[in-house]
């Protein structure tokens, strides 16, 4: 499997941000981490075994970044109205530093002259990062794969809310979604997964929340409930990633 690393100054965030690269051709995914997770979790944690068919054979290269979630979400103890802000700052390094890096690079490797969209990918707090990047930015991200994720932002704020909040929180954006928005075609252009099981430590209420809503709105997103004997853990996490990538990679 090739793999390259990459380090680029983010001015959103003031820091350096890594970004390392699994693959040589295909289909750009953006893996975001688990809750506080890292670039490497993809490869330390083995989600790099199961692309590994979609990754040697050409169908897909996987862009790792890094979280801040240990400042933004997890952070107990600091203000929520600093928080969201420095999220959307990370929010603002992946659709303005890091998507314009992927695009060159893949374009590059690809040898494409135009650019077909990026799958966003996670599991857990990754998986709420995935929906909300995919469902803010179609014009950018036209694939997801959202594993056993939380889209309400108050399981990490509680009862604290302000229009920045509200804009990351997909159950409570989508709650406020008219019929007529123009996403709603593009969404359907696009192709999505949210799944879950009803195990230990998942939370089935939050996908089916935003179940619900895709259905009023007329949304086609793949929603997959899969049953309780299906824990929040990364072996489960594997075998949902390896059903779900040949109808995500299809056609790319």
């Amino acid at each position: 499997m090739e793999t390259a690393y990459f380090e680029m100054h983010s001015n959103n965030l003031d820091r350096t941000m890594p970004i390392k690269v699994y693959g040589h051709a295909g289909k750009p995914v953006l893996f975001i981490p688990c809750q506080n997770g890292r670039f490497f979790d993809f490869e330390n944690f083995r989600m790099a075994d199961t692309f590994a068919p979609w990754i040697d054979g050409g169908k897909c290269m996987v862009f790792a970044i890094d979280t801040i979630d240990a400042e933004t979400w997890s952070r107990e103890d600091g203000n929520p109205y600093d928080r969201i802000r420095l999220h959307e700052r990370w929010i603002d390094y992946i659709t303005r530093e890091a998507v314009p890096f992927i695009r060159d690079y893949a374009n590059m490797k690809n040898g494409w002259d135009g650019f077909p969209g990026i799958m966003s990918f996670g599991c857990s707090t990754g998986a709420f990062h995935a929906m909300n990047l995919y469902l803010r930015f179609p014009d950018l991200f036209d694939r997801c794969m959202a594993l056993s994720g939380v889209y309400n932002s108050s399981f990490f704020l509680g009862d604290y809310m302000d229009d920045v909040v509200y804009k990351n929180s997909p159950n409570d954006y989508m709650a406020g979604f008219p019929a007529d928005h123009p996403f709603i075609a593009e969404y359907n252009r696009h192709k999505a997964v949210a799944c879950t099981g009803r195990g230990a430590w998942e939370e089935p209420w939050s996908t089916e929340c935003l179940d619900r809503r895709f259905h009023e709105l007329g949304i086609n997103v793949w929603v997959d409930y899969w049953g309780p004997d299906v824990n929040h853990d990364w072996p489960w996490w594997y075998k949902m990633a390896a059903y779900f990538l040949p109808y995500l990679l299809d056609g790319q």
